[in-house]
C-alpha cells in the first residue's frame, strides 16, 4: 500500500477578506500524478504554493512526507528539500549559465561537490534533451528551452514531489508540445509524486492518476481522468469541460 506523501486537512487561506482556499482536504499517495484544473481565480496555484510554503495558510494542517508545514523553519527547510517547483515564468537566474543555474541548489542546499553537482546537472539536461545548451545563458534560449531547463533544475534537487504551476501558459503554442513531451516522459518513467496545475487537458488525460477540479476556492470534483472527462459529477464540471474541450 502506497504511503501518503501529501496531506491537507481543512486548509483555509484568505487574502484580506477574500477567502481563496475553502476547507481543502486532499491526500496524495507517493508516486501519484495529479492534475489540478479549473477556471482562473479558483485557487489552483495558491493551493500548490501552500504545499511548499511559498504561501502561508491561515488554518488547517498541511503535512508533506510526515513533516507538518508550520512556523518552524526547520520543518519548512525539510519540506523544501523534498519538494521542487516549476513556475509559469521559468524563474531562472539570467546572469548565470544553464549549468550554473542547475548546480547552484545541489552545491549550496544539498552540499554536493562541484563535480557531483555538474554530473547530476548534465544527466538531467540530457533527460530534457538540452545538454548542448549547458553553457548558454537563459536569454539565449527559447521559452520552451528555458522551461525545460527549469524542469531539469528541479530534478537536480532529487525531489520526492514536483509541483508544476501552469508550466506551459507563458509559452508560444509551438513550444508547448516540447515541454509537455518532457513532462509526459517524466510522469511515465519516474516515481516522483507530481501535482500539476494546467489547462492542457490532453496532458491530463494521458498522465494523470487523478484529476482535481477546483472552483471558487474549493475542490468541486476529484476523480479519475476517465470519469472526469466522460462523466463529470457536477454541473459546474460539465460547464467547464464544455468551454475548454
Amino acid at each position: 500500500m502506497s504511503k501518503i506523501m501529501i496531506e491537507l486537512n481543512d486548509v483555509n487561506k484568505w487574502y484580506g477578506d477574500f477567502q481563496v482556499l475553502k476547507n481543502i482536504n486532499l491526500y496524495v499517495k507517493e508516486g501519484e500524478k495529479i492534475v489540478i484544473a479549473g477556471p482562473s481565480g479558483s485557487g489552483k496555484s495558491t493551493l500548490i504554493r501552500c504545499i511548499n510554503g511559498l504561501e502561508h495558510h491561515q488554518s488547517g494542517i498541511i503535512r508533506v512526507d510526515n513533516t507538518i508545514l508550520d512556523h518552524n523553519i526547520k520543518h519548512l527547510e525539510a519540506i523544501r528539500k523534498k519538494v521542487s517547483m516549476v513556475f509559469q515564468h521559468f524563474n531562472l537566474f539570467p546572469h548565470l549559465s544553464v549549468i550554473e543555474n542547475l548546480t547552484l541548489g545541489p552545491i549550496w542546499v544539498l552540499k554536493k561537490s562541484k563535480k557531483e553537482a555538474y554530473d547530476i546537472a548534465m544527466h538531467y539536461l540530457e533527460r530534457v534533451k538540452i545538454a548542448d545548451q549547458a553553457n548558454k545563458f537563459p536569454g539565449q534560449l527559447s521559452g520552451g528551452q528555458q522551461q525545460r531547463v527549469a524542469i531539469a533544475r528541479s530534478l537536480s534537487m532529487s525531489p520526492s514531489v514536483m509541483l508544476f504551476d501552469e508550466p506551459t501558459s507563458a509559452l508560444d503554442p509551438e513550444m508547448v508540445k516540447e515541454v509537455l513531451d518532457v513532462m509526459v516522459e517524466l510522469a511515465e518513467k519516474d516515481k516522483i509524486t507530481m501535482l500539476c496545475v494546467t489547462h492542457e487537458m490532453g496532458f491530463a488525460q494521458r498522465v494523470a492518476d487523478t484529476v482535481i477540479f477546483m472552483d471558487q476556492g474549493a475542490i468541486v470534483e476529484q476523480s479519475s481522468p476517465k470519469e472526469f472527462f466522460h462523466q463529470p459529477k457536477t454541473e459546474r464540471g460539465r460547464q467547464f469541460l464544455a468551454q475548454i474541450l
